[in-house]
């Protein structure tokens, strides 16, 4: 016991450590692996070699750390695994994050997934459902196989004309049933209503060469045939109007100056700087083909749902955005690219959208470009849209024009490219209070400066303003003439030599220094 009790004096102490868990709100570094206790393994090793030293006590409390060694290496290695299943969530979240956005201050804001009302191609984002009155489409049916996607028109000018041939092709072999020409192929004195048609085929033949006229001489109609004669003029009526009514569709159908709204092109983003001191609002538009757009005008909407003052809630309400309507601007000479700028005033819906704001706003603004097309003689109109996220704040367009030997070059590379300039974070109506106050600032400080008397001006003395250098008082003390200076503004407290003259060379002016006017 007397060995125990010196050479293993620390043990038990040791031992009988507690081992501290991770616990709620307490924080540990995920990093730096916790420290194993050094009585781990030499401890074992030492109770094994001194096996009949120890008591029993003592060898209970080593089986017991042994066993607290294996909980702690597990607890270890779980934690090891969470921390690495914690890394492996973080990195694929930076991957996937696409629905955060960075703001201008550098702080992580939820990039809103708003649905648009006007895709960026230009295509109304609406569906009409429910619609019970759907014989109206009937009514204008011209419209209707036009409007139809290339699949469903091209499957009906198909069928309009299969169907018209098998339909009278039908009726030509009817006839000849019913008069009895297929029961007589074979005799030579039966004049049938039409020659060489011997069944359903030949006549359906016979139906495509008259609706067509083919006219291969083979099958022919004979004047011993009445019926057959008025079926032959109705045929090649309703086959003309069939022909002119498919035909029709699919010129205007072909013609469709859809494709050229194609060519014309909007900026990916709209942006808000200075123009000539007051906030605007700006968007570049394009044409990529020579032949130009005749009587181009441009509008621009925003679309925003509102609340009236009596509860009201009207859902994607459309407001008017000035592009110019009143000064003309709006009709475009859109030979080259053009910068559209909506000045943000007391009219704009935008006076008092701050930056700020504008980062949490939510609206779109759906812009229209209308005009006729040169080569074709038909009205066009491009749409294009932008999102709040879309707008940048404190923008600038890059020039792309440059002249070259005897032309101008547009490099269209930077179509849609900006870049930052300095631009005030507040609003326009905040900015027009600012400009208004300093504008107030300056009219009264030189309105005050214009109204003071310049006593220093060249050519006025004492004298000629009724005051001399020496004044005697009423009861014959000499005082100071200038006295009844001192309350008038801008008061000089010295008084120039060549004013004075004489007077200042004795000594006897003084004045008394008075405070400048505010």
């Amino acid at each position: 016991m007397a060995v125990e009790n010196s050479a293993f004096a620390s043990i038990p102490e040791a031992l009988t450590t507690p081992l501290f868990e991770k616990e709620a709100g307490i924080e540990e570094k995920e990093d730096e692996p916790e420290t194993m206790p050094s009585f781990t393994t030499e401890s074992v090793c030492l109770s094994g070699s001194l096996e009949g030293v120890f008591t029993t006590d003592t060898t209970d409390m080593v089986q017991k750390s042994c066993n607290n060694n294996r909980s702690l290496q597990s607890k270890l290695a779980a934690k090891e695994a969470e921390a690495a299943a914690r890394s492996q969530r973080k990195k694929a979240g930076q991957g996937t994050s696409s629905g955060w956005d960075k703001g201008r201050c550098g702080l992580g804001r939820v990039k809103r997934r708003r649905q648009r009302y006007v895709e960026k191609n230009g295509r109304c984002n609406v569906q009409h459902g429910n619609v019970r009155e759907t014989y109206r489409y009937l009514t204008d049916i011209f419209t209707t196989l036009v409007d139809l996607n290339w699949r469903c028109s091209l499957f009906v000018f198909v069928m309009a004309y299969a169907v018209t041939w098998l339909f009278f092709g039908a009726i030509w072999w009817l006839i000849a049933y019913c008069r009895g020409d297929l029961e007589h192929l074979e005799d030579e004195t039966w004049t049938p209503c039409v020659n060489n048609v011997n069944g359903f085929v030949s006549a359906f033949l016979f139906s495509i060469e008259t609706e067509t006229t083919i006219g291969y001489g083979h099958r022919v109609i004979t004047d011993q045939c009445p019926e057959g004669t008025v079926l032959l003029l109705l045929q090649a009526i309703l086959g003309s109007m069939v022909n002119a009514f498919m035909v029709g569709c699919m010129f205007v159908k072909i013609s469709q100056p859809n494709k050229r709204a194609e060519t014309l092109v909007f900026s990916r983003n709209a942006v808000i700087s200075l123009r000539d001191d007051k906030l605007c609002l700006m968007f570049r538009v394009g044409d990529l083909r020579s032949s130009h757009i005749v009587g181009a005008n441009i509008r621009a909407k925003l679309i925003k749902s509102k609340q009236t003052q009596e509860g009201e809630f009207i859902p994607l309400d459309q407001t008017d955005i000035s592009v110019g309507f009143e000064t003309g601007d709006d009709r475009l000479f859109l030979v080259s690219p053009l910068v559209i700028s909506h000045e943000i005033d007391p009219r704009s819906p935008f006076w008092d959208v701050s930056q700020a704001q504008l980062e949490k706003d939510d609206f779109e603004i759906v812009v229209i470009l209308e005009g006729m097309v040169e080569a074709t003689g038909m009205t066009c109109q491009a749409r294009s849209s932008y999102l709040a996220e879309e707008v940048l704040w404190g923008h600038r367009f890059t020039p792309m024009m440059s002249l070259a030997d005897g032309f101008f070059d547009v490099d269209y590379s930077a179509f849609h490219q900006t870049f930052e300039v300095d631009t005030p974070s507040c609003s326009a109506r905040e900015l027009s209070l600012a400009a208004a106050r300093l504008e107030a600032h300056l009219y009264w400080s030189i309105s005050s400066q214009l109204d003071e008397p310049r006593w220093d001006r060249p050519g006025i003395g004492l004298n000629q303003i009724g005051f001399s250098g020496t004044n005697s008082s009423a009861n014959g003390k000499k005082g100071t003439g200038l006295t009844g200076l001192s309350g008038l503004p801008g008061t000089k407290t010295q008084v120039r030599k060549e004013e004075f003259g004489q007077d200042e060379r004795n000594g006897s002016l003084t004045t008394e220094p008075s405070e400048s006017e505010t």
